[in-house]
């Protein structure tokens, strides 16, 4: 964020379908040129939240700015966005320059700044030398490129994204989600971004709002909200994590010394302001926990599982309490001696990757 005026900003928004409440008084400011995610599962408002800001929903409450213009009472036509949605919405007895340049000529531009437009806009996408292909030659990540190019051509503030890879396999679903975020770069234009897709949204993101029953939990950059997630939901939807049950035993300079039900203590670096008695919930990334006792906290149990995850082996540790940790090492081939199934082993981890949760 900069102290440029945010692109686009949500002031307490509320919208309500008769007796439900799809979005609950969200706020948001979201900057210039930045690729910003919508994040959650479906029925959470995220949907409803970008339509709201394309103008196909109105909200019930609440003021949505672009560049500092309030715009929540003006008609789609007259807001500077556009909108690329999952099925991709091309004409098909229209080729790709023509579906292209749809929207340019609805502008009543001149045929020579069509031509002009649309070249650039297919050599954006790389679809240069396609234009006189219908939509139903091309391959379904062709398809998504077009409907990118007819969105960018309009030369909008801001670009709303529908959850537009849903459709793609996942070979090219990952290519494409590299592809978004260099074109994102290279044309400087807001990019708000719908998916309940974590690894997508972590991929692509500068900032991420994690959403969840029609209000945001978090909005942080990838990284925060995977190391640092200020609730248990958020947690356990970005990524995996392993969560364990325990009370403040006492507090000790900057950590906490927790008591796990029936595994013993643990040590926490985090807020030191909670009382000595009060329930927590530990959480520990599986990448986090190494099969070892070398770290401060540790953690007696039992080998269950072993699962080969291609560049990762997931161990499945049943502790005495009768959960069960989860422990996620490179694969390093044969030059280490892996335990087996039923073996005693141990799991540890740092202070500073605990991460704690009062609900």
């Amino acid at each position: 964020m900069t102290d440029q005026k945010p692109a686009v900003e949500l002031i307490h928004i509320t919208k309500h379908f008769d007796t439900f409440t799809a979005v609950n008084d969200i706020s948001m400011q979201i900057g210039q040129a930045e690729f910003f995610s919508m994040l959650g599962a479906s029925g959470c408002g995220k949907t409803t939240t970008l339509r709201m800001i394309a103008g196909f929903e109105h909200p019930t409450e609440g003021t949505i700015k672009l560049n500092g213009q309030i715009i929540q009472n003006e008609p789609p036509h007259r807001r500077n966005v556009n909108m690329v949605f999952q099925n991709y919405a091309l004409f098909p007895h229209m080729n790709v320059f023509e579906n292209v340049a749809f929207g340019l000529r609805v502008k009543r531009l001149s045929s020579n700044e069509i031509g002009k437009r649309v070249g650039e806009a297919l050599e954006m996408v790389q679809l240069y030398g396609m234009d006189q292909r219908k939509p139903a030659q091309l391959s379904g990540g062709q398809q998504q490129r077009v409907a990118l190019a007819r969105a960018l051509v309009n030369q909008p503030a801001v670009l709303l994204l529908d959850e537009p890879l849903g459709a793609l396999d996942q070979k090219l679903r990952k290519d494409m989600q590299l592809e978004l975020k260099r074109l994102q770069r290279e044309v400087k234009i807001t990019f708000i971004y719908v998916t309940h897709d974590q690894e997508e949204a972590l991929t692509m993101s500068d900032r991420i709002a994690v959403m969840d029953q029609g209000k945001v939990l978090q909005v942080d950059d990838p990284r925060t909200l995977y190391d640092s997630p200020n609730s248990r939901y958020v947690a356990s939807f970005i990524g995996t994590t392993n969560f364990f049950n325990g009370k403040v035993a006492s507090v000790q300079g900057d950590e906490l010394c927790i008591e796990l039900a029936g595994q013993g203590q643990i040590w926490a670096q985090a807020p030191t302001d909670l009382p000595v008695g009060q329930a927590v919930t530990v959480s520990v990334r599986p990448e986090r926990l190494s099969l070892s006792a070398d770290a401060p906290n540790h953690l007696n149990g039992t080998l269950d599982d072993v699962v080969f995850v291609g560049n990762d082996l997931q161990y499945f540790v049943r502790l005495p309490s009768g959960e069960r940790a989860v422990v996620r090492e490179q694969n390093r081939g044969s030059d280490k001696n892996l335990p087996a199934i039923g073996d005693a082993v141990t799991v540890s981890w740092t202070p500073s990757s605990t991460n704690l949760f009062v609900e």
